[in-house]
């Protein structure tokens, strides 16, 4: 076979393998398809009523085929900073899930996925700025943060319903709504200058409570000694009291017994300790000591 003949073979098979991967395509089960034939919309795929997810075939170079995920699809915000209703600036990020529930209308406003993201960031933007704008900062950042973010998705939802761009809204969470780091680097001076001259005035409050109890302690240990050091004099003064009384009544009963006692008392006293005493042999003193019964004279 001459040469020239199988170049052409060759060639013939070559455009007939290019249209006829060109004549067809697949869709699968995750998605849905949309047919275009120079440009304007002719069958969809895999949506119901329409034909099935699998292998379907289209007019080569004419018809074009776009392709939609028919799963839940997250859309990530940009961080942007917003304007509170207190002045205040917050950085905000937030994300948006969705679904593609008609491809023909996502189509005619939109044309792709690339564009459907593009009308969703400015949905997002316009909502989150309405939304945020109403609320003081700390609400977002610390308070009522689910009955923003409800609030955000249903300004969200509205727009897409107004719209009408052919998708479902699931789910709209914020991740993260922040002071931007400038202002937060000063709202934590400020925070720990509050903090120090809170805890400098609590401890000058302790220091003067600490005076104040300790002089309530002085003053009542000084009333308490003051009574007892009292009470000691009453009952030594009862104790002398009584023993006076009872040195009266021994006396009265017999006298010669008593003196005799109180002198033993006198001598055990003077001579403890082995202490020497100079007196007269005849003194008073020893007058129990002048003769052998024992007995003064």
């Amino acid at each position: 076979m001459p040469r020239i003949v199988l170049i052409s073979l060759a060639v013939i098979l070559a455009i007939a393998v290019i249209v006829g991967l060109s004549a067809t395509y697949t869709v699968s089960e995750r998605e849905s398809a949309l047919v275009l034939r120079l440009g304007n919309p002719v069958a969809v795929i895999n949506e119901p009523g329409d034909e099935e997810p699998g292998l379907h075939f289209k007019i080569p170079f004419v018809d074009d085929v776009l392709h939609f995920d028919k799963r839940n699809v997250e859309f990530n915000m940009a961080p942007a900073e917003i304007l509170a209703a207190d002045q205040e600036r917050l950085v905000v990020d937030a994300f948006l899930r969705y679904r593609i529930v008609n491809p023909l209308r996502v189509y005619q406003t939109v044309r792709d996925e690339r564009g459907l993201q593009q009308r969703l960031s400015a949905i997002m933007d316009d909502s989150l700025r309405g939304v945020i704008a109403s609320i003081p900062s700390s609400e977002v950042i610390s308070g009522q943060r689910a009955q923003v973010m409800n609030r955000i998705q249903l300004a969200v939802e509205a727009q897409v319903a107004t719209q009408d761009i052919g998708i479902q809204v699931i789910d709209v969470r914020i991740l993260r709504a922040d002071l931007p780091q400038q202002i937060t680097d000063r709202v934590f001076e400020r925070m720990r200058s509050e903090r120090q001259q809170e805890a400098a005035l609590i401890r000058a409050q302790g220091e003067e409570r600490a005076r104040q109890i300790r002089a309530e302690a002085d003053r009542e240990a000084v009333v308490i000694l003051a009574n007892a050091r009292a009470e000691a004099e009453r009952i030594r003064g009862e104790g002398d009291g009584r023993r006076t009384a009872i040195f009266a009544e021994s006396y009265g009963q017999d006298p010669d017994f008593f003196a005799f006692y109180r002198s033993m008392l006198a001598y055990d006293l003077a001579l403890r300790d082995n202490t020497p005493i100079i007196i007269s042999p005849d003194s008073e003193f020893f007058r129990y000591f002048q003769n052998q019964a024992g007995a003064p004279n």
